[in-house]
């Protein structure tokens, strides 16, 4: 299929994922244009990671279609993953395996190799201040650590696209103000989506935000929109509690 329009990076059409009769997510759509940070919102269960694990090629769909960087996740799988990082809720780490050891490997089967392998390591462990533990086991290193590390192999091979499911959890106040900051530095050159329980880093990173709840879009807009009457947790629970959808 050939690819989408120029500028959109993530899209999702009408994407639906069914377990026999339970219904995880139903008619999701939207786009998100190159350079956007959108903040992903919703309830425990409301259908965020399957979302984000469709639009990553990790979770099959039911129905509808996903494209990345215009490439479509099912029928273009392995050049969409070409473009996109992703860092699922419990990142895929292997806690025998050293921070530089499991970059090394993950790099390896990006297809990078030599020079440009040890640069692009050397380049996100210094963006995630991984350098004094590159050495030490996975399975020693605190919360905060292993969260850096899985943004870190994301961020490896220089995708267009950052997909992040909870990446500050674990984090202390000072690695999560450290994050922000280089979401932002991020964001000028990537489209960046990510889903929080945070909801002050809704208004500290992202630019709009897509807000599901019971597997269905109830709101995709600016924050200022959702807070123009409310504070921003008013407004969440005032969503997800009704259903009630509002788009801007």
């Amino acid at each position: 299929m050939a690819a989408k329009t120029s500028g959109i990076m993530i899209e999702a059409r009408n994407l639906c994922k069914y377990y026999e009769s339970f219904v995880a997510i139903q008619d999701i759509s939207f786009s998100i244009s190159q350079g956007e940070v959108v903040a992903f919102l919703g309830p425990n269960g409301a259908g965020k990671s399957t979302t984000m694990k469709i639009l990553t090629g990790f979770m099959s769909l039911s129905e509808g279609e996903a494209f990345i960087a215009g490439h479509d996740v099912v029928r273009s799988r392995l050049e969409a993953s070409k473009h996109v990082g992703y860092l699922p809720e419990n990142g895929p780490l292997y806690p025998e395996m050293t921070p530089a050891e499991l970059l090394e490997f993950f790099g390896e089967v990006r297809g990078l190799s030599g020079n440009e392998l040890k640069e692009r390591v050397s380049y996100v462990s210094e963006l995630n201040n991984l350098t004094e533990v590159l050495d030490k086991p996975i399975g020693r290193l605190s919360k905060g650590f292993r969260q850096r590390v899985g943004v870190a192999q994301a961020l490896l091979h220089d995708p267009k696209v950052l997909i992040m499911d909870e990446p500050t959890a674990g984090l202390d106040p000072n690695q999560i103000r450290e994050f922000r900051t280089n979401i932002k530095s991020l964001g000028e050159t990537k489209t960046i989506l990510l889903s929080t329980h945070i909801l002050q880093e809704v208004e500290a990173v992202s630019s709009r935000v897509i807000m599901i709840n019971e597997g269905r879009l109830v709101f995709d807009g600016p924050p200022a929109d959702l807070m123009q009457e409310e504070s921003l947790d008013e407004a969440f629970y005032r969503l997800t509690q009704s259903g009630q959808t509002q788009e801007s």
